[in-house]
């Protein structure tokens, strides 16, 4: 079975961005962008999804909101190419993770038809000095970019850093299920023979 790994960098004149990732990892991260919060948010997603994650992102402008798009742009490329075609996985998942009072839901369709619908239910402007709607793009940014279907949706909560975390752990651990290869499924996992 062929390891599903794959790089992607990405080169503008507003960041300078390198991700490497390996799907069938142990969760090992070494995240870099300089902004702490974002960096946390993305240890999670590889150590939850339990995938191999680098990512070493730099501002070429220094305007916080390129970087965070940028890198959460090319996270979601590399994954989608590490995806491959998809031939033997699980597809749809879901997952409902806790975060002390909060709580989130990820529904997943691994099938490669962009849509994603967020609802993170911010209600304070920044959390850990990041804006709530970078937080927001960076979460849209990278599900456009998964090249899959997903929801997600904190379904309540008190505190808005919490909420956020329990968003990106439910991502996590919803994308490591549907990506999980099934003994039982030999082939695309469509109807059509084809994602």
């Amino acid at each position: 079975m062929a390891q599903r790994k794959a790089s992607v960098n990405r080169s503008t004149k507003e960041t300078t961005i390198s991700v490497s990732v390996n799907l069938d990892g142990q969760g090992k991260t070494s995240i870099k962008t300089g902004i702490n919060f974002v960096d946390h948010l993305i240890t999670s997603f590889g150590k939850h999804g339990m995938m191999d994650l680098k990512v070493n992102a730099k501002s070429n402008d220094g305007i916080e909101h390129h970087l965070i798009e940028d890198t959460a742009i090319t996270i979601g490329q590399a994954i989608d190419k590490a995806l491959g075609s998809r031939k033997g996985i699980t597809r749809f998942s879901y997952a409902s993770v806790p975060m002390d009072e909060s709580l989130a839901e990820a529904s997943i369709d691994l099938v490669k038809r962009p849509f994603s619908k967020l609802t993170l239910s911010i209600k304070r402007s920044k959390i850990e000095n990041v804006s709530k709607e970078d937080l927001e793009h960076f979460f849209q940014s990278l599900l456009q970019n998964l090249n899959s279907c997903i929801h997600l949706t904190v379904k309540y909560g008190d505190n808005d850093h919490h909420k956020v975390e329990s968003a990106i752990k439910s991502l996590a651990v919803a994308f490591r299920s549907a990506s999980s290869f099934d003994k039982k499924q030999k082939g695309i996992p469509s109807t059509k023979g084809s994602m």
